[in-house]
């Protein structure tokens, strides 16, 4: 039986005469070709297509094998190509341009009982991109233009959902985003070496979270407040495990981004059709839940707080040591309808399970005396924290 190194060989010598019937021969039925960055071919017949194509569109590709190395049924074969995209077919979408591309590569091959069953072939793609025109050369012109489209790009999203961390006390983070408001607040807690997430605003927020959770050191786990879709949004993108209380789990792993108690109509007539867009546009679809949280548990130096009401298990965090609590949606202090910022509210009836225990929870949240309350949307509650709290529990929707 031929050895691991041989059949790489063999296929690479095929591939240089662009004979596709050897080439094929070569691998076990069902195995995978994977290419970094690029696709997954499945053996015979996504081998063969795929080798079909770039031979027609580069009928000159030769390949030359640098070298290998073997061991324990695999082998890291290294090569060098040389073609020239002259057609008569067309590449991944792109007419022919008559380019001439020079490129290297690497491939590491799983060999079993004398055919391949794995592969996964490493290529720059970037070099060959600009060797074909499709990318500009670093230092030209055409390089600049684009690093400037590029950046304007950065800073209107930036602006849009925020890429900063704003310190709020010692240890805890706020990051603002959503447009056009930035009303949605998702918090960072520093948590051994890295942060825990408290709620996961709206999905387009998720590459500004990765990135502020990375400066800080990375994320460790994901608390939800709730799981109503401007909570969990991103949490799907952030890729830690998630917690919730109890009464959210189902909410927070269910696809669906309504809540069976919703209740739009209760909106006025405009604000309707913007909030019938807007949820699912916010919503980043379910995530699985590792663990649940209830009263008295501790996360990250904060002890949780069950304030049930405007969702069945909303939970928010405080800590003593600077009486600071994360809130989540115990309370509102913006109107939803007109977007004017002001002191805390009851949330919106539309999206309330229990307004008489949402007003319990403000009240136990207000016996909590904290010197500021940070909720999920908007602007902190401070100064007299527990008095407006009060207030808030007994004012009228």
């Amino acid at each position: 039986m031929a050895t691991t190194s041989e059949i790489a060989r063999r296929y690479f010598q095929a591939l240089s005469a662009q004979d596709l019937d050897a080439a094929v021969a070569c691998w076990r039925p069902g195995a995978v070709d994977r290419l970094v960055g690029g696709p997954e071919l499945t053996a015979p017949d996504g081998v063969r297509d795929y080798f079909a194509q770039l031979f027609a569109a580069f009928p000159d590709f030769a390949l030359e094998l640098v070298d290998l190395t073997t061991g324990r049924g695999r082998t890291a074969a290294r090569w060098r190509a040389y073609a020239t995209f002259a057609g008569p077919g067309d590449f991944q979408s792109f007419a022919p341009n008559g380019a001439s591309v020079r490129f290297e590569g690497c491939d590491v091959l799983t060999v079993e009982d004398g055919m391949i069953v794995a592969n996964e072939a490493y290529v720059d793609t970037a070099s060959v991109a600009r060797q074909l025109g499709l990318l500009p050369e670093p230092g030209s012109a055409s390089h600049e233009r684009l690093a400037r489209l590029a950046n304007l790009r950065t800073r209107a999203l930036g602006a849009i959902h925020g890429v900063q961390a704003e310190p709020i006390a010692d240890g805890v983070w706020v990051v603002r985003g959503g447009f056009p408001l930035k009303a949605m607040n998702v918090y960072l807690i520093e948590d051994r070496g890295g942060v825990t997430v408290f709620d996961a605003g709206i999905e387009s927020m998720g590459t500004a979270l990765r990135a502020a959770c990375a400066r800080l050191g990375g994320v460790r786990r994901v608390v939800l407040g709730h799981a109503d879709a401007d909570h969990r949004g991103a949490a799907r993108a952030l890729g830690a495990p998630v917690f919730c209380h109890a009464a959210e789990r189902s909410a927070a792993e269910s696809d669906t981004w309504m809540r069976d108690y919703w209740d739009l109509h209760r909106l006025r007539p405009h604000a309707r059709p913007f909030f019938g867009v807007a949820l699912p546009s916010w919503d980043g679809g379910g995530v699985p839940v590792e663990g649940a949280l209830a009263e008295g548990d501790e996360v990250a130096g904060f002890e949780v707080v069950e304030l049930p009401g405007h969702a069945p298990g909303l939970i928010g965090l405080f800590r003593a040591s600077d009486r600071l609590a994360l809130i989540s949606d115990c309370v509102y202090t913006l109107d939803i309808e007109t977007g004017r910022r002001g002191g805390p509210r009851v949330p919106h009836s539309a999206f309330n399970a229990d307004v008489a225990q949402a007003r319990a929870s403000i009240r136990k949240l207000a016996a909590l005396d904290p010197a500021s309350a940070w909720p999920g949307h908007a602007d902190a509650v401070t100064d007299d924290v527990r008095a407006q709290l009060q207030a808030a529990a007994e004012a009228p929707l």
